[in-house]
């Protein structure tokens, strides 16, 4: 079953420090987030909320994310928080498609979260038992390689995934941390949030990322752990308040969502500050691996070892192993798997080989047992007649002292078939010919990106990721003379 750790830390610690909403300013020890929870798991019910029924909620990140979800659980309803950006359209397809009871948000037809806020009758509140195949939440995909498909979060599967992020021991019941992350992606809940609530630390959750903001916690705040993806962790290294920040109660610092460039790493680890990354993805939770801290500056480009909980197979296109050093595509098996996606059991499905997840990452394991990432299957290019995985060739060009980022995708070429275009943040002047001079002795020349183009900044999806499907599109239009005129080419 399924136990109400906030319930526990009610009674066990009820004075001690749950979460501080940056916002609001509202601040909450355990034992008044428990009773906030029951009061909108009561208000939920006096709306007509019951068990099975979906609640949506749309909205930027504010402490009600969290509050709203125990409450769902405690009386049995399922949370689907939604991508508060998205258009009225996508937003009414999601909702077609799932069918809610209950619309909380800032659009047309959803009641106003402030409604919250008012006072609730004391109505009975008879907690229903959480089985471990019970959903509790839903979340929807990006949709960028098709229709957003809402992956079903059972408890056990959210239970696995605090469980192996506990087995690691990066945990504790004093730590500190940030949520920044939105909570319509997975990393937002399952990261350190769940987990961190789970051990009984402190949250201190902020509307949106802001590398200020980060850093001023940091100095301020006591915080001790925190997690965020490359680019935030670029942006707080890049802002003028990093050379005066005082890091010395920070344990480490974890990176997930892309590889983190040496540069980078080492410009953290000359202010002390260790790193730890890992891995996952939405349909098996965002805790899947690990790589340690003190492994990070040997092997930067690597997301570690599967964690206890996970069992991984890299295959062929058959399905069948490969050899040790040899791309193929990641699939995991474990607790921590999804139920599977929303009214679309034929999809889920065809994921499923053997009881294993079948990821769409391509990745490749060394003879010491740590994982790389190659890229995606669907991102892959065939030029000459030879694949070539962007995520190789990025890794190599991150290592050139001029660049800050760089993102490859593959374009039409009419001799190759297929060739590869370089997005580049550049800290200094930068030409093609440096580009393939520099990856000569690196690469063989057929992986060489034969286009670049510099920009200043790279676009970002909601969770900060890098937005590689516009940059593909940008790509595109550029090959066919849409929009030559938009960047200086090389």
């Amino acid at each position: 079953m399924w136990q109400d750790f906030i319930a526990h830390h009610a009674l066990m610690r009820a004075e001690h420090r749950s979460l501080v909403d940056r916002q609001s300013g509202r601040h909450f020890t355990y034992g008044q987030l428990h009773d906030e929870i029951n009061r909108l798991a009561r208000h939920l019910m006096q709306l007509g909320v019951g068990e099975g029924d979906r609640v949506v909620l749309l909205a930027p990140s504010r402490v009600e994310h969290i509050t709203l979800f125990f409450a769902c659980v405690r009386i049995g309803a399922i949370l689907v928080p939604l991508n508060h950006r998205l258009a009225d359209l996508e937003i009414a397809a999601i909702l077609t498609d799932l069918e809610p009871k209950l619309l909380l948000g800032d659009r047309t037809g959803f009641i106003d979260l402030a409604t919250l806020n008012q006072s609730v009758p004391p109505l009975p509140l008879s907690e229903i038992p959480i089985s471990l195949d019970r959903v509790l939440m839903i979340l929807y995909t990006s949709g960028s390689s098709g229709t957003p498909k809402g992956v079903m979060f059972h408890a056990g599967m959210i239970r696995a995934n605090i469980d192996n992020t506990l087995s690691a021991d990066v945990l504790r019941a004093e730590d500190v941390s940030i949520v920044n992350t939105p909570f319509f992606h997975t990393g937002g809940y399952h990261v350190f949030c769940l987990p961190m609530l789970c051990v009984g630390g402190t949250l201190i959750l902020h509307e949106r990322f802001d590398a200020g903001w980060v850093l001023e916690a940091i100095r301020i705040a006591g915080v001790t752990v925190f997690w965020a993806v490359p680019t935030m962790f670029q942006a707080m290294f890049d802002h003028p308040d990093f050379s005066n920040t005082d890091f010395s109660r920070i344990r480490f610092l974890l990176s997930g969502g892309a590889p983190l460039s040496l540069a980078l790493i080492q410009g953290y680890h000359r202010r002390g500050v260790p790193f730890k990354q890992g891995f996952g993805l939405t349909e098996v939770g965002p805790n899947c691996f690990l790589l340690q801290t003190d492994e990070a500056p040997l092997h930067p480009d690597s997301i570690g070892r599967p964690m206890r909980n996970s069992d991984v197979r890299v295959v062929d296109e058959s399905g069948h192993p490969v050899a040790t050093g040899e791309v193929g595509e990641m699939w995991i098996t474990g607790a921590h798997v999804c139920q599977g996606y929303w009214r679309n059991e034929t999809l889920f499905a065809a994921c499923m080989h053997d009881g294993y997840f079948a990821t769409g990452d391509l990745v490749r394991v060394d003879a010491e047992g740590l994982f790389y990432v190659i890229g995606r299957k669907k991102e892959m290019y065939i030029s000459g007649g030879e694949n070539v995985y962007p995520g190789e060739v990025e890794r190599q060009l991150a290592t050139h002292p001029h660049v800050v980022q760089v993102v490859v995708v593959g374009v039409p070429d009419p001799k190759w078939g297929e060739v590869g275009l370089a997005w580049c943040v550049i800290r200094a002047p930068l030409d093609l010919a440096e580009i393939r001079a520099f990856l000569d002795p690196r690469l063989a020349r057929y992986k060489h990106p034969l286009q670049a183009r510099f920009i200043e900044a790279m676009p970002l999806l909601a969770n900060g990721k890098i937005d590689r499907p516009t940059l593909k599109r940008w790509g595109l239009e550029i090959f066919s003379g849409k929009d030559d005129k938009m960047l200086t080419s090389v």
